[in-house]
């Protein structure tokens, strides 16, 4: 624009001048021999020249404007000086020296010339009127051509300032298109979304991306639009974000949730679905030149962008964050579990032991020796019991646990599970109820684990049933699943832990946790025995009220399918290691 500005100014001028020196030899066969001030007039013509010439070495546009509109007046005023006055043919030029400054546009330059042109014109008529001016030509004929001449020259003069002036306007639209197509490039190949609105939220422009962002029109989210499709828990935080940003003047950015359409066939063939997604909004204000002189408040341009896969990345690092130290946590009760449940044991071990290798110093006789003996087993049997515990439910966690089905009497094996446990029932005070119809059908599965199962739970109702209590097996057919419900009347388990009941080494409760042994494993045992089976287990509880445990197992028992196994290995090659490496490896696999 600088350049094609430079050449408007420059091409009227030296077009002028040169036209004037070309007519100077017409004008000496006219007139005869110049007087001195014709030819100051004539050398005066090449003052164009001198500003077009200025102007390319220091680029002072508005500057070299002043100085043509100063020697453009001085050249007229001074021919119109010699010729007549306000009545010479040169006085018509002073209407060119403002439309000449327009071309600058600049308003202190054009008026400045308009001034100028005011005052020449002022000059002329005070010194015509005071009689100070030479008489004007008398020739009627040649003072009509001299009109003439100087109404056709400022007329042409007048041409090309027009066309400079077109030429500019036609460069200044054409750069204002490529403008546009490089805003719009940009808008329409940006991921993010770029709008402008007011303080009250209300959208009076947004970038074509919104309609890829949210599955809809453009023109539904103008005004209000994209207020009403921001989640309602998330509106208190996106117009504070903007008002602020209109009121102090600072940029703020701000995280929502945004409405977003999704159209028929997405989402598993669902039709007119509807999702959110997370958008992070920065937004400042806009600037006082970009804003109209009408506007009633500051306006706010912001930038959107979806960050849904972050606030998925995030949300995925919190789960894990929270695994692992529920991971943390388990470990730590595992610990303090196995101090309590291995310590006692082994302390009744050592202590008796003691007392039978010092037999002869504390005079103990047989029955107090098979006594002790007992007690060492029965530790012994306890400690036994936790380790398999721990075997089994590491045997499951990694999937090495095999199950071996064959058939079997359930109705047998539950009966035989309660018979064993009814003298440990009476010793606590607790009643033991066993509900198995004679017609409960033969099923296929593994014996061992259904035996486990029934163990566990009954032994866990006794546990945590009070003195008083009744504790209930029942087994029953549905369908094609056999049924087993032990139901009791204990403790219960509240609300919070009925969520992570089956966790491995998690006990339930805090007021009665201590206050049965055990390690935790034995309702993480069943689920896991049952997850084998394919089975369902769902366990019911109120505090204070009993726990009832259901357990669903497939009367046949049908292994899930493994994928079928080649019979080409790839064999690689051990890797080199030296001694040191090597002794390593021979203690590690042993």
């Amino acid at each position: 624009m600088t350049r094609a500005r430079h050449r408007a100014f420059m091409a009227p001028r030296l077009f002028g001048s040169l036209a004037a020196l070309a007519a100077f030899p017409i004008y000496l066969a006219m007139r005869g021999a110049p007087t001195a001030p014709e030819v100051a007039v004539f050398a005066w013509l090449i003052a164009p020249i001198l500003l077009s010439w200025f102007l390319s070495r220091t680029g002072r546009y508005e500057g070299a404007h002043v100085l043509s509109s100063l020697a453009l007046a001085s050249l007229v005023t001074t021919v119109a000086t010699a010729t007549g006055g306000i009545e010479s043919f040169a006085a018509i030029w002073l209407v060119v020296v403002p439309l000449e400054a327009a071309l600058s546009a600049s308003r202190r330059v054009v008026a400045f010339a308009s001034l100028l042109a005011l005052a020449c014109c002022a000059l002329l008529i005070g010194l015509g009127h005071f009689g100070m001016l030479q008489a004007a030509e008398a020739n009627t004929v040649l003072r009509s051509t001299f009109m003439a001449c100087g109404v056709a020259s400022a007329t042409l003069y007048a041409v090309g300032l027009a066309f400079g002036a077109e030429s500019l306007a036609r460069t200044g639209v054409s750069l204002l298109y490529v403008e546009e197509d490089r805003y719009r490039l940009l808008a329409r190949n940006m991921s993010d979304v770029i709008s402008r609105h007011r303080r009250n939220g209300a959208v009076q422009f947004i970038s074509p991306a919104a309609e890829t962002m949210l599955g809809m029109p453009v023109t539904r989210l103008l005004g209000h639009g994209l207020f009403d499709r921001v989640h309602v828990a998330d509106r208190p935080a996106y117009l504070t974000a903007l008002a602020g940003a209109a009121s102090d003047g600072e940029a703020r950015s701000v995280e929502f949730r945004l409405r977003r359409d999704v159209p028929s066939g997405d989402e598993r063939g669902r039709s007119n679905s509807v999702d959110f997604i997370w958008v992070e909004m920065r937004c400042r204000p806009l600037e006082q030149s970009s804003q109209p002189s009408f506007a009633p408040e500051a306006e706010v341009v912001a930038v959107m962008r979806d960050v849904t896969d972050r606030k998925i990345q995030e949300q995925a690092l919190d789960l894990a964050r929270t695994v692992a130290e529920q991971a943390d946590a388990a470990k730590t009760h595992f610990l303090a579990t196995m101090s309590h449940e291995l310590r006692t044991p082994l302390n009744a071990i050592i202590g008796f032991s003691e007392m039978i290798v010092q037999e002869d110093a504390l005079m103990l006789d047989a029955a107090r020796r098979k006594e002790y003996a007992q007690l060492i087993n029965d530790s012994g049997q306890h400690l036994l019991s936790v380790v398999n515990g721990i075997l089994d439910m590491s045997k499951m966690e990694s999937g090495s646990f095999e199950i071996s089905p064959e058939p079997f009497a359930p109705r047998v094996a539950l009966l035989n599970c309660c018979n064993l446990l009814v003298l440990k029932a009476r010793e606590r005070g607790i009643e033991l109820v066993t509900r198995v119809p004679e017609d409960l059908p033969v099923m296929t599965g593994d014996p061992r684990a259904f035996k486990q199962i029934v163990l566990n739970l009954v032994s866990n109702a006794i546990k945590f049933t009070e003195r008083g209590g009744v504790v209930t097996a029942s087994g029953a057919v549905e369908g094609s699943r056999l049924v087993l419900r032990v139901t009791d009347t204990g403790v219960g388990i509240a609300a919070d832990d009925l969520k992570r009941v089956g966790d491995p080494f998690f006990q339930a409760g805090k007021a009665y946790q201590r206050r049965h042994e055990g390690t935790g494993l034995g309702l993480s045992i069943v689920k896991s025995l049952v997850a084998l089976h394919t089975g369902e287990l769902t366990v019911q509880s109120r505090i204070d009220e009993g726990t009832t445990v259901t357990v669903a197992l497939p009367l046949t028992y049908t292994p899930p399918a493994r994928e079928p196994s080649s019979n080409i290995a790839t064999l690689t090659p051990p890797l080199r290691s030296g001694p040191h490496d090597q002794a390593h490896q021979v203690k590690k696999s042993a």
